[in-house]
C-alpha cells in the first residue's frame, strides 16, 4: 500500500485519538480547557497531512489516488470536523456519562432538513477538497502525473450529484419513524 494511504489512515485515527482524548480530558478528568484544546487540535492533523502529500508531489511523485483521498479527507474534515465533534460529545455524555438526551434519530421534515444540512457540508467538502486536487492538477502542470487526481475529481463530482438526488428524494419521500414495537 502507497505511503501516502498510511498517512491518510493515520490521521484519521490521529483525528479520533485527539476527540476521545479530549472528551475524556474534558468530562472525566474535569478539564475543560485541556480538553478544549485538545478538540481543537484536530485540524493539525489535516495540516499534517496536506504538508505530507504536498510535499510528496512538490519532491516528483505521479499523483495517485491515495495522493487523491488526502484532499478529499481534508475537504471533509474541514466540512464535517465541528459536526462530528458535537456528534461525538453528544454521544460521549449519553453513552459513557449517561448524561443528558440520547442522540436525535430524525424523521420527516426534520430528517429531510438535517439531511440537506449534511449535504451543504459535503458541497464545502468538496469545495476544499476539489479545490485542493485542482489546484494541485495546476501546479504539476503535467497530465501524466495528475491523472489519478483528475479521475477522483470526476467521481466525487458525481457522488456530490448523486447526494443531491438523494437529499430531494427526502423532501419528496419523507422518513417515516420505525415502530420498533412490531413483532
Amino acid at each position: 500500500m502507497n505511503w501516502i494511504a498510511w498517512a491518510i489512515i493515520l490521521c484519521e485515527i490521529g483525528f479520533w485519538v485527539l476527540i476521545g482524548l479530549g472528551l475524556v480530558t474534558r468530562y472525566m478528568l474535569k478539564k475543560k480547557r485541556l480538553g478544549l484544546i485538545l478538540l481543537a487540535m484536530t485540524p493539525v492533523v489535516d495540516l499534517i497531512l496536506l504538508i505530507v502529500t504536498a510535499t510528496d508531489l512538490y519532491r516528483g511523485a505521479t499523483a495517485t489516488i491515495p495522493h487523491a483521498l488526502a484532499a478529499v479527507y481534508i475537504g471533509i474534515s474541514l466540512a464535517f470536523g465541528k459536526s462530528m465533534i458535537e456528534w461525538a460529545d453528544k454521544a460521549f455524555q449519553f453513552y459513557v456519562l449517561k448524561e443528558g438526551d440520547r442522540p436525535a434519530k430524525y424523521t420527516g421534515f426534520n430528517h429531510s432538513k438535517n439531511y440537506l444540512k449534511g449535504w451543504g457540508r459535503h458541497a464545502l467538502a468538496y469545495l476544499i477538497g476539489g479545490g485542493l486536487l485542482f489546484g494541485t492538477i495546476l501546479f504539476i502542470d503535467d497530465t501524466s502525473r495528475t491523472e489519478a487526481l483528475w479521475n477522483v475529481l470526476r467521481i466525487w463530482t458525481l457522488v456530490l450529484g448523486v447526494d443531491l438526488l438523494i437529499t430531494i428524494s427526502y423532501f419528496i419521500w419523507p422518513r417515516k419513524a420505525r415502530n420498533n414495537n412490531a413483532a
